[in-house]
């Protein structure tokens, strides 16, 4: 992972809104309709970032209490700045050890952030340590491996054209167990119960290409981290290449998807 993740680069909270928070405040409200959550309960996030699940939780289910964890103390500094609410608190921590009490959780959820974990199944596994009895347990990620992020797969797709190297830092080849199958295996190997899975789909139009090819000048995420790092001749042929190769709509927008895989269960 260290040579895969040699791009990653996840402080810089107001470019990752741009990249990629913008479009996941688009999957957030459709996760927490699906999980159908009472009012009034303990909330634990992990992965919080810069906050898109936080806001929905706090704003569409009537919490209790929410405490939002990341190991990145600049997205949790863009989601401080964005969400002042008495209900939630933001902490820093990694999801493989978790600083939360046990058994004193209702919800746990983790929205696109479990793959960047590397023990996924302990962080599954401390997600129960901090749940009550039968407390649900939730996650979603991208459908890396179905290209479910148009977007992304675009600018890969280009990249690897002019750089077969770059194709060891794709995110289908890094996150394959990001399918229907290896996240359900994911939830049963860390001994959750009830596995339920649904599909999520959300639109990511861009108003036009320097809409599309600004957040990856940014360098907040693994395809921004690869094109900064690029030599300024190298940057313009893979813009040059985006450019020819993207749908464009007439008005000069361009329509694209993104889809992400939830899985929730409960802790038996």
């Amino acid at each position: 992972m260290a040579g895969a993740s040699r791009h990653d680069a996840w402080q810089a909270g107001d470019s990752y809104e741009i990249y990629m928070g913008r479009w996941s405040r688009q999957i957030a409200p459709r996760f927490i309709e699906w999980l159908e959550p009472d009012d009034d309960l303990d909330w634990l996030e992990v992965g919080c970032g810069t906050g898109a699940l936080s806001a929905r939780i706090l704003s569409d289910t009537n919490p209790k209490s929410l405490i939002a964890i990341d190991p990145s103390e600049g997205f949790l500094e863009k989601a401080r700045s964005t969400i002042a609410d008495p209900r939630v608190e933001f902490q820093v921590g990694k999801g493989e050890a978790l600083p939360i009490p046990s058994g004193t959780r209702d919800m746990i959820v983790s929205g696109l952030a479990l793959n960047f974990i590397p023990d996924r199944e302990k962080a599954l596994l401390e997600m129960q340590r901090t749940a009550r009895s039968k407390a649900t347990i939730a996650f979603y990620v991208w459908d890396y491996p179905g290209g479910g992020v148009e977007f992304m797969r675009a600018f890969w797709t280009a990249a690897t054209e002019l750089d077969p190297d770059a194709r060891d830092l794709t995110e289908d080849r890094r996150f394959p167990f990001c399918t229907l199958e290896g996240l359900t295996d994911l939830a049963h190997r860390a001994g959750l119960s009830h596995v339920e899975t649904t599909k999520i789909e959300a639109p990511t139009r861009f108003q036009n290409f320097d809409d599309f090819w600004h957040p990856f000048t940014l360098g907040a995420g693994p395809a921004p981290g690869y094109c900064t790092n690029l030599k300024t001749d190298e940057r313009e042929k893979l813009r040059e290449k985006l450019q020819e190769s993207l749908p464009t709509a007439e008005d000069g927008s361009i329509p694209l998807k993104a889809r992400a895989w939830a899985i929730r269960g409960r802790k038996q």
